[in-house]
């Protein structure tokens, strides 16, 4: 993975300052311009190839550029050791074709899948308007966390994964040095007018994640309405590191879930009634016993919050297996 000059990045976060999108993929792009929800102009990333590709840090961590694609890091033998629930996640996303085309940024920062907000007949909070009409209208894709004016959940699965592992985004503005933040506060559970934080000008460079830990176990587990090329109701990934490396107690676990609210999130009450558990997969049941109440559904999608529990103990049961 190489880097990209200072001259490029000032020149595209010049365009995007002046209104421009970005496009990397261009897998929604594409289909909310031919929607008639975007006329562009647009900033493509293609040509830099510095914003490509997986480096290793001296202390075991990985680097992935934006530009890596979602078909790159689900085939990645190295990747997949280290970090195998994003691996994971990343091989359960779209169709091959898609997979071959979307890239890690562009999943990042993807629009949500609201049919509201994807319709030029209605007017929202994401594209200016003061209402939500998925609030009083059809919503049974929406969040079961209700936390914002907007009630439509962020699409990013694989935002779910490198929230369990405490991954971290590299920012670039062509102004000053980069930034970085967690992939967290990429996100803003209140906000209802935009999906990302990010301000114009700014581009996501990459993602950095910690060193792997020795003998971790994972799963990533979607809920969906078919079998492929399906957008999940609810997923979940799940991450368990056992005290001896086998057997015995768990030491940490990380538990994220999608599809659920404006944010992917991290399960915090799941994550404590593991932690120090025996590591079984009997114990997952009661782990989520209480996730149901946690909830706050609007009227359409009370079956989610049930759905969420099932969802999260079926990824524990895997990764405690």
């Amino acid at each position: 993975m190489s880097t990209v000059s200072t001259d490029d990045l000032a020149r595209l976060a010049a365009e995007l300052r002046s209104g421009a999108e970005a496009r990397a993929g261009g897998t929604d792009t594409m289909a909310r311009l031919r929607a008639g929800l975007d006329a562009g102009p647009f900033a493509d990333l293609g040509g830099l190839e510095g914003l490509r590709g997986v480096a290793w840090g001296p202390e075991g961590g990985a680097r992935i550029g934006a530009l890596t694609t979602v078909a790159e890091i689900a085939a990645d033998p190295v990747l997949g050791a280290a970090y195998p629930a994003l691996t994971a996640t990343a091989r359960a996303l779209a169709t091959p074709q898609i997979r071959n085309a979307a890239t890690l940024g562009g999943n990042l920062l993807q629009r949500n899948r609201c049919w509201y907000f994807r319709n030029p007949a209605f007017s929202c909070h994401q594209d200016g308007g003061d209402s939500c009409p998925a609030r009083a209208g059809d919503h049974r894709g929406g969040v079961v966390f209700d936390t914002s004016p907007c009630v439509a959940p962020h699409a990013s699965s694989l935002a779910v994964a490198l929230l369990a592992y405490g991954a971290r985004v590299e920012t670039a503005d062509g102004r000053s040095e980069p930034g970085s933040r967690p992939v967290r506060e990429l996100y803003d559970p209140a906000d209802g007018t935009r999906d990302h934080v990010l301000e114009p000008g700014e581009v996501l460079a990459a993602v950095e994640l910690p060193a792997p830990e020795p003998g971790e176990t994972a799963a990533y587990v979607r809920a969906t309405g078919r079998s492929r090329a399906e957008w999940p109701l609810v997923e979940a990934v799940a991450r368990v590191v056992r005290e001896d490396g086998a057997g015995g107690r768990v030491a940490r676990v990380a538990v994220a879930a999608g599809a659920v609210a404006r944010t992917p999130v991290r399960l915090g009450e799941v994550e404590a009634a593991l932690e120090g558990a025996p590591a079984d997969p009997s114990e997952a049941a009661k782990a989520v016993e209480g996730l149901p109440g946690q909830c706050s559904p609007l009227p359409g999608t009370r079956y989610k919050a049930t759905l969420l529990r099932d969802t999260v103990r079926d990824a524990l049961e895997r990764a405690l297996a």
